[in-house]
């Protein structure tokens, strides 16, 4: 039996969340099933729209190597939609990014709360990169300082993502929930889990 954290949403799960809606990067609403619904999906869904390391290291997921695997990667946060924009240019994403400021897909994939960090002993994840501090100093340059009127959209720092693999359609075949506030999957493991080549 897979750990809580790997556990694969039910059917039930999957179809209460593709009636659900996330928006756009001009504010549009968008059904969460239209977005699986044609092909394989990989769903990243990250903590706030001023924490960045991770999509920094999904935008050099090659474009061909998804395409190659009939595969997209999908980026959805938990703040509102204002964001988006700013946030792809600082992370230099080039794929579809929506958000989901009610939290809906989140609570429904069971998306955990909590400002716990790596626990003593465990290794750190690589895209994590630098010290603690200088990963604080980036997220506070590249959000609150850097863009003032986006204060307040971010969405809650305590709200942790997860790592998924959808469709086509109403399945999924891959699930990971962070634990902590530096727990994403590696990368390479979920491109290796998509069949998407990497790097």
């Amino acid at each position: 039996m897979a750990a809580e954290h790997t556990a694969l949403p039910s059917p039930e799960l999957i179809a209460k969340a593709a009636a659900l809606n996330v928006f756009d990067d001009s504010g549009k609403e968008v059904s969460f099933g239209s977005i699986i619904k044609d092909q394989k999906t990989i769903v990243v869904f990250i903590r706030h729209f001023f924490c960045g390391q991770y999509v920094m290291q999904l935008a050099s997921v090659r474009k061909d190597a998804l395409d190659a695997a009939n595969a997209r990667l999908v980026i959805i946060g938990c703040g509102d939609w204002q964001p988006i924009k700013n946030y792809c240019e600082t992370t230099d994403f080039k794929g579809p990014m929506y958000a989901d400021p009610s939290r809906g897909l989140y609570n429904t994939f069971g998306l955990v709360q909590n400002l716990d960090m790596t626990p003593a002993g465990e290794e750190k994840r690589s895209y994590l990169g630098r010290s603690y501090i200088g990963n604080v100093l980036k997220s506070i340059w590249q959000g609150p300082l850097k863009n003032p009127l986006l204060v307040g959209k971010q969405g809650p720092v305590s709200q942790n993502g997860g790592d998924f693999i959808f469709g086509p359609g109403e399945t999924c075949t891959y699930a990971w929930r962070m634990r902590h506030t530096e727990d994403h999957v590696e990368v390479e493991d979920l491109m290796k889990e998509a069949g998407v080549a990497y790097p």
